[in-house]
């Protein structure tokens, strides 16, 4: 594997503990595709640093399990600001 696609992996699973943050926010910052986040994450992290790949997991099933009330917030919040017009 590409040394640079290495470090890149072990950045975002980094990025992604001290942040908690998403998916979409890692790539986001990164500026690469979700998908290139997803891949890094969970396939590539697992043969770099398997520990870190759990870690890493726990975060990404958090906010999985936390992703509808997001959803539910940021729709509220787009139509309490539309009718504030």
């Amino acid at each position: 594997m590409n040394a640079n696609i290495e470090e890149r992996t072990i950045q975002l699973a980094e990025y992604i503990l001290e942040y908690k943050a998403t998916v979409r926010d890692a790539a986001k910052k990164f500026k690469i595709s979700k998908s290139t986040v997803h891949k890094d994450v969970t396939d590539r992290l697992l043969r770099i640093n398997k520990h870190l790949c759990e870690e890493v997991k726990e975060v990404l099933l958090g906010n999985k399990a936390v992703r509808h009330i997001r959803g539910g917030l940021a729709t509220k919040n787009k139509y309490k600001n539309k009718n504030a017009s």
